[in-house]
């Protein structure tokens, strides 16, 4: 009896010391969820060429408030006959659209930059939740291979147990063998488990725009246990925060100014023109010169008689106008939708998350207890002790899913709302 004592204090002192040297070396290269999200925001690809397509586009509105260049002309004609003629003419002519024509190209301009603007809102936010959900599956990956290599410390001991029960004639071989072939199927599970973590630190590298490669320790934020907001509050402010509402209400402006554009279109633009003339005569028979300056002023106007293809523009632009209109109600309904359904699965990973916390985490505990105590006096079988530890094995690691399943619902809350959460509560200690 002091022999299987002594053999079970062992194992579990060689379980918290593979823990305790295991833990350093990760966490030297660990990685928080904000510097993670951060460093996406400041280096994917996709996001700095949204932000670059913003920039240019900001830059046009000068560009169409502004009158076209000016012309300027210069003119000379010579004749020789009884007399030299000459003339010389030098035009400055400016085209000016017609009245408010310039103000609403500037606008529908500013309204296509502020569509840019959201759309690049937009893949920020699809980048912040890739990026959440990729660290958070990397979590509970983690979480679950922590718990998997200590499991393996303890078939390891249980093989122990069953060594000393079987030396001293109390059990089979088969229980050795039962143990051993446990482990050797545990392997292969982490394996497995480490495939995961390979995988998905390559996807977070590639997110973070990094080499894929590049090494990434521990994700050591936990997830956020439940946010400050009830289901109305939250439609309240996704209807205030999305980039897909707020760029559905700048296309309607946007249109509204292309239809005010194109009912100008109906008058004309005009031209004002100054032109100074020079004009010399020398009539030789007379032995006369003569010599004349002169100055024009001049006024054009463009003449839109094709009424027909600006009445084609102006129902198209109604039309279009009509078609946003409806793009915003379908904005509203999407985000209606998509805000209950991300609350719901945030509620639901919680209640699954709590469940495994307070109830099958210790009813699997204590019947691992239990199974040990009855297999250490002969009352219960290997296989019993042994079906009792996958059991709490495969709940520490749904707990571990759970946890991490939780961090990626809350950001795809988030992501419907438009806007990150306040967190009321983070849970305690995940023992990694």
């Amino acid at each position: 009896m002091q022999r299987r004592v002594f053999f079970v204090v062992a194992g579990l002192l060689g379980v918290a010391a593979s823990a305790v040297w295991a833990e350093p070396k990760e966490l030297a290269s660990s990685l928080t969820l904000d510097a993670a999200v951060a460093e996406a925001l400041r280096n994917n690809p996709q996001v700095r060429a949204m932000e670059a397509r913003w920039q240019a586009a900001r830059e046009r509105p000068m560009q169409e408030r502004t009158l076209p260049n000016p012309m300027v002309s210069f003119k000379t004609m010579d004749t020789i006959d009884d007399y030299n003629f000459q003339e010389k003419r030098v035009e400055l002519e400016q085209t000016f659209p017609w009245f408010g024509k310039l103000g609403l190209r500037s606008k529908v301009a500013e309204k296509d930059a502020e569509l840019v603007h959201r759309e690049h809102q937009t893949m920020e936010l699809e980048v912040v939740v890739a990026v959440k959900e990729t660290y958070f599956d990397l979590y509970a990956v983690q979480r679950s291979l922590s718990i998997t290599r200590t499991e393996e410390d303890i078939l390891k001991r249980m093989e122990t147990i069953a060594e000393t029960r079987y030396s001293t004639g109390e059990a089979s071989q088969q229980d050795v063998l039962e143990a051993q072939t446990e482990i050797t199927m545990l392997k292969q599970r982490l394996w497995e488990l480490e495939q995961q973590e390979t995988t998905l630190k390559a996807k977070l590298n590639q997110l973070l725009n990094r080499p894929i490669d590049s090494a990434i320790g521990l994700a050591v934020t936990e997830p956020a246990a439940e946010v400050e907001a009830d289901t109305g509050s939250l439609f309240a402010l996704a209807r205030k925060t999305r980039p897909e509402i707020k760029n559905a209400q700048a296309q309607i402006e946007r249109d509204e100014a292309q239809r005010n554009l194109m009912r100008k279109e109906f008058f004309p633009d005009y031209r004002l023109g100054v032109e100074y003339r020079n004009v010399g005569a020398d009539y030789s028979n007379v032995n006369l010169t003569r010599s004349d300056n002169m100055v024009m002023f001049t006024v054009g106007f463009d003449l839109p008689i094709w009424q027909t293809k600006y009445r084609a523009g102006l129902r198209e632009a109604e039309n279009t106008v009509e078609s946003s209109k409806d793009a915003l109600e379908a904005a509203e309904q999407q985000t209606s939708y998509d805000v209950q359904d991300a609350h719901f699965k945030l509620q639901t990973a919680r209640r699954t998350m709590e469940l495994y916390k307070t109830a099958l985490i210790p009813q699997a505990e204590a019947r691992f207890n239990a199974s040990e105590s009855a297999y250490r006096s002969g009352k219960a079988g290997f296989l019993d002790l042994l079906e009792s530890e996958r059991f709490l094995l495969n709940a520490r690691v749904m707990e571990a899913m759970a946890e991490g399943s939780l961090g990626t619902q809350l950001a795809r809350l988030e992501r419907a709302v438009g806007t990150e959460l306040s967190p009321i509560a983070r849970l305690g200690g995940s023992g990694k």
